[in-house]
């Protein structure tokens, strides 16, 4: 990117500290996993270059929660506009450092514009309570920033999971430390650093640390760190979720999944297998909402699998950046293996592969597999992969326990007649439940989040969930005259 580009050079080697400075760590590359290409390079952060931003961070935030509420909303609703202003050149980013197809370049920026402008609203909206005494005096219970929060964001969505929680922390009067997957850290770290710059945020509120294993563990452990935001793998939040509580550190934790889409008897094969295409392969199975398991009634359950075979077989695969795609590359080396060898154990354990495949280099075709039992590790695991595991029921009751039965509870979606689909949500046990639409979906004023495996009831989104994410509750009371004691 030039240098006259909105994100400009001054990050090349860098991260961010409320200016660009060297990390302590050597700096890495930036690959584009359609081609292996650099994209440029950043600065690693390491556990002295967290802490010291840490101590940054509490300092600043003092005086950020004592900015009047407008002045914050301000500031959000600048950096809301700037998101649409510079939309072309960080879609290009996602496009490129991601592998997302341009629609959904389009939606993480879009989302993020939204996101702010819902955060805007959070400085201003009622933040106590009145109680009750049966002393003489009033009685408050009040919320109060958390002080310095770290939010550690995934690569798949890398834009919108990390302002989701970035934007209604700031917005509340914290400050934030954002450790961005290092393999998307330019428009998941750096699009923020510039964009809350320029919309005004105080230096030193914002620290965008990419960084390894040490950075991530610095980042939780940091004295001045009091909430810890995390979305990304189950088996990675269990080691943030264990740290932190060690700490005495409150822990959001937003999970992985294996999410069912229900078939119902009677839904219209057609619009069914569409939905199920999407919530497949849209970019690449690489979403924790993914529709990771299709459960289709008998009757129709043939029908389904060709149509579906057949619409992963129209879907042209290939570099988002230079072709008109459906799915682009995997993100890289290690999770392309782990996709393949869940293709072929699948098989091996009695699959049949009705379309796609392993697939060769960077790219993984929208594959269909069917005639799973319930212990195959396609249906079993979350693949994160553009792979859609095909099984039958018979009854709504079969239905219900083959969903529960994964420890994964984030999302589930019923195809088919309301009625059905509604006895049949008051059975599933899941954060979410869509009935006529498939499994991925979210808003900026949604409280988001799972259940089991997928998350510890933590929610993001929406002013309920974000308030309570990032301010503590404090207790006041007030008398008119110093209260009488017996000593």
């Amino acid at each position: 990117m030039s240098e006259n580009s909105f994100l400009g050079t001054q990050w090349h080697g860098k991260i961010f500290t409320g200016e660009w400075t060297n990390g302590a760590d050597e700096t890495y590359d930036v690959i584009e996993p359609a081609t292996g290409e650099s994209l440029g390079r950043l600065g690693a952060a390491n556990a002295d270059d967290v802490n010291a931003a840490a101590t940054r961070a509490a300092a600043a935030q003092k005086e950020w929660a004592k900015t009047p509420p407008a002045e914050r909303a301000a500031v959000l609703r600048r950096a809301g506009a700037l998101w649409a202003e510079h939309a072309e050149e960080i879609s290009d980013w996602i496009i490129r450092e991601s592998g997302g197809i341009p629609a959904k370049a389009g939606l993480e920026v879009s989302s993020a514009e939204q996101i702010c402008y819902e955060a805007a609203a959070l400085p201003s909206h009622p933040k106590g309570q009145v109680l009750t005494s049966n002393e003489p005096r009033w009685s408050f219970a009040r919320r109060v920033p958390a002080g310095v929060v770290s939010v550690i964001a995934p690569f798949n969505f890398p834009l919108i999971l990390s302002i989701r929680s970035v934007a209604p922390a700031l917005a509340l009067g914290n400050a934030v430390l954002l450790k961005p997957d290092p393999r998307t850290a330019v428009c998941g770290g750096v699009t923020l650093a510039r964009i809350f710059a320029e919309a005004g945020l105080p230096e030193g509120l914002l620290q965008v640390l990419p960084g390894g294993r040490e950075a991530g563990e610095a980042v939780v452990s940091a004295p001045e760190v009091s909430v810890i935001s995390f979305t990304g793998s189950t088996a990675a939040g269990r080691q943030v979720g264990e740290s932190a509580g060690r700490l005495l550190k409150r822990c959001h934790l937003e999970l992985g999944g294996n999410n069912a889409l229900i078939v119902l008897p009677g839904a219209e094969v057609g619009p069914a297998t569409s939905a199920g295409a999407f919530g497949s392969w849209m970019h690449q199975g690489q979403i924790c909402m993914t529709t990771g398991r299709h459960l289709v009634h008998e009757s129709i359950y043939d029908e389904y699998v060709e149509q579906l075979a057949e619409r992963a077989r129209n879907l042209p695969v290939g570099n988002p950046a230079t072709e008109e795609v459906a799915l682009g590359p995997i993100i890289d080396d290690k999770q392309r293996t782990n996709v393949r060898d869940i293709i072929d154990k699948a098989q091996a354990d009695g699959a049949r592969l009705v379309a796609g495949g392993t697939g060769e280099g960077a790219f993984v075709p929208p594959t269909v597999l069917a005639d799973l039992s319930p212990s195959n590790p396609a249906w079993t695991q979350e693949i994160f992969g553009p792979v859609a595991p095909v099984s039958r029921f018979s009854t709504l009751e079969e239905a219900a326990e083959l969903v529960n039965a994964s420890e994964y509870g984030l999302s589930v979606g019923i195809l088919g007649d309301v009625g059905m689909a509604i006895d049949l949500a008051d059975l599933v046990d899941s954060g979410k439940v869509h009935i006529n639409e498939q499994t991925v979906s979210d808003e900026a004023n949604v409280p988001f989040g799972g259940t089991k495996d997928s998350g510890n009831g933590s929610r993001f989104g929406g002013a309920d969930a974000n308030i309570e994410a990032f301010t503590e509750t404090q207790w006041v009371t007030m008398r008119s005259q110093i209260a009488p004691y017996p000593f």
